[in-house]
């Protein structure tokens, strides 16, 4: 499905800022939610992990007390093989707190071992003369520390309570967890991201209906919008039919006013001419000459009214190829004495013209035709595809040619430049009036022969079938 890109950019492009807002909005959804449940997640295995080591921390006070001597005594049994494992990252350790109390307890993982603590100063006690903190480890690890100072009896022997779990696993744990989650809501959000864009571009897939109908009637290939459209859409598609069926009616109406407006001219002019003709003498001939010019003018302000009738038919269709072979064939007859070559180009065989077939002929006869007044022997036409929407003829011959100011002067109307050469010097200024209502380009320009070359640019509508 073609994407619908504008003469602005991408910016342009509905398709794009649809599906470029939805992803973005998607992308930043899947963002703030992958970082909620990764902070509840770490919050979750925190207070977990730490209110595990917490009831050790109880357990053990529970399991030890001192002699008669103030002596600790106890075999604590935390319920946890990780206690009995050395360098595990999880040890108890049991301190004297007051002047009368002695010993020392130690799980089995710790053995002999020390782990250092922190100054109260930077984990002070709370109220109940708790605290916690974390130390570096025996093997590497970070140890989150739990630890209580608790008077054993009443003789207020005390001692200081510590039991360490190995916080590096539980970072391990809770990183593991975040590359899950990246991984899977990345996939997630990807997936997503695409079936997102492929329902967006579905649900816009009538608008490339519509137009590749709309390019369907302008080249002729169709005369109304046909299809299926969704309910949003069926209005403006019957809006455009009823304005194609408009301008249809616009047209042949129009084209039946200049018929009627040729009809009604065509015998007042010819009776003046036959006046003239009948005066005879120097005033005969002024009139006769006048009322010529004006039969010329008044052709020419009709074709003018008809192009700009037909100019913008939506349905207008005309091979190329066949009008060049045509006029090229009649050229040869009415000048024996020219060498008239053609050079087609392969890819310009099956050109259609978007126009109408009178003013195709009349352009290129018209060139053809100046060319031979002013050529001396020799006449060339190419034809060529100059891209997608158009194609290039040009004529050249080698007559005397135009200076780059007569150039500017050649397309006015009526301008002649040798007047022992018979025309009414409307030849150009047709055809440059011609193209401007196709929105085509013509250029006059010295030839390679050293006369002139007329460069035509028109629009073109696919190819002709092959026959």
């Amino acid at each position: 499905m073609p994407i619908f890109k504008g003469p602005g950019g991408w910016s342009r492009s509905l398709t794009v800022r649809v599906v470029g807002m939805s992803s973005l909005w998607a992308i930043a959804a899947f963002l703030v939610i992958g970082g909620l449940i990764s902070q509840l997640y770490e919050r979750t295995a925190q207070s977990g992990f730490e209110a595990v080591v917490r009831a050790q921390l109880f357990n053990l006070v529970n399991a030890v007390t001192v002699d008669e001597n103030g002596a600790l005594r106890g075999v604590p049994d935390l319920g946890d093989l990780a206690y009995s494992q050395p360098l595990s990252g999880w040890y108890w350790e049991v301190l004297p707190a007051s002047a009368n109390t002695t010993g020392r307890l130690t799980s089995f993982s710790l053995g002999r071992a020390r782990i250092a603590d922190v100054p109260e100063t930077a984990a002070p006690f709370d109220m109940q003369y708790r605290r916690d903190y974390r130390v570096p480890g025996l093997d590497g690890e970070t140890l989150y520390v739990e630890e209580a100072e608790v008077v054993l009896d009443g003789e207020n022997h005390a001692a200081r309570f510590r039991v360490m779990g190995n916080a590096s696993t539980l970072d391990a744990d809770i990183a593991a967890f975040n590359r899950s989650l990246t991984l899977y809501l990345g996939l997630f959000g990807l997936g997503s991201t695409v079936i997102n864009a492929l329902a967006i571009l579905y649900g816009l897939r009538p608008l490339s209906v519509v137009q590749r109908s709309l390019a369907s009637v302008r080249a002729g290939e169709r005369e109304r919008l046909e299809g299926s459209f969704p309910t949003e859409i069926q209005p403006l598609a019957a809006e455009m039919n009823a304005l194609i069926d408009s301008n249809r009616r616009i047209i042949e109406r129009a084209r039946t006013q200049v018929g009627n407006l040729a009809h009604a001219l065509k015998t007042p002019v010819a009776v003046l001419l036959n006046e003239a003709g009948a005066i005879g003498g120097e005033r005969g001939r002024v009139l006769r000459e006048q009322g010529e010019r004006m039969q010329a003018h008044v052709q020419h302000y009709l074709d003018r009214a008809r192009i700009a009738a037909g100019g913008e038919s939506a349905i207008a269709r005309t091979p190329v190829r066949p009008i060049v072979d045509r006029l090229l064939r009649v050229m040869v007859k009415l000048n024996p004495g020219f060498r008239i070559d053609a050079r087609i180009d392969p890819a310009a065989e099956r050109l259609v013209f978007a126009g109408e077939q009178q003013d195709l002929e009349e352009m290129l006869g018209n060139l053809l035709e100046n060319a031979a007044k002013y050529g001396r022997s020799r006449i060339e036409l190419t034809l060529a595809v100059s891209d997608a929407a158009s194609f290039a003829v040009t004529v050249s011959d080698d007559g005397p040619g135009l200076t780059p100011e007569e150039i500017v002067e050649a397309t006015k109307r009526g301008r002649r430049f040798d007047e022992t050469v018979p025309g009414s010097g409307l030849g150009l200024s047709i055809v440059a009036e011609t193209v401007l209502q196709y929105r085509g380009g013509f250029q006059l320009e010295r030839s390679e022969f050293g006369g002139l070359r007329a460069c035509l640019t028109l629009p073109r509508s696919g190819d002709a079938p092959i026959s």
